[in-house]
């Protein structure tokens, strides 16, 4: 069996992230969707509302698990058996970061397979920024967040006062 990472913030979960799973599919037999908990950042969403939002984004998925992680990816690859690591890459700067961390991530963990996934072309400038921001100045951002979990994003964000 195949099975591959792909962890992010996911602040909130994307029409671009949820792009990258759908390949994944096509190419492993299971995705972990490992929301990464980074206690330095101020995420919009909390962990928890998180992986709700992504739960049910993927509810009807074969293959993906969604769970939390705070630590080093490598230490998640570990932790769920896995060399191969999902990247979406939407640009160069994307790829010059990520590239980097890979690097970084190789010296810690030899075997890690790093897998880059463009982003399609109408998902290019899809960012979980690009969403907050749009929320923060009351702009529409239906476009750049899936369908299935607008609803619970938008009664989330009521909730906040946002």
């Amino acid at each position: 069996m195949k099975k591959c990472v792909f962890a992010g913030t996911f602040d909130p979960p994307t029409a671009g992230h949820q792009a990258v799973v759908q390949t994944c599919l096509k190419l492993f037999d299971e995705v972990v969707v490992a929301v990464m908990i980074n206690t330095a950042k101020k995420p919009f969403f909390t962990a928890e509302e998180r992986v709700a939002l992504l739960t049910k984004l993927f509810d009807d998925a074969k293959g993906v698990k969604v769970i939390s992680f705070c630590g080093a990816a490598v230490d998640l690859l570990k932790q769920e058996g896995t060399v191969f690591y999902v990247r979406g890459v939407r640009n160069t700067i994307d790829f010059e970061y990520e590239n980097a961390d890979y690097f970084a991530s190789k010296k810690l963990m030899p075997e890690l397979e790093e897998i880059y996934i463009p982003a399609v072309q109408e998902n290019i400038q899809i960012s979980s920024t690009l969403v907050k921001n749009s929320v923060k100045f009351k702009k529409d951002y239906d476009f750049y967040i899936p369908q299935k979990i607008a609803e619970d994003m938008k009664k989330l964000l009521e909730a906040k006062n946002v």
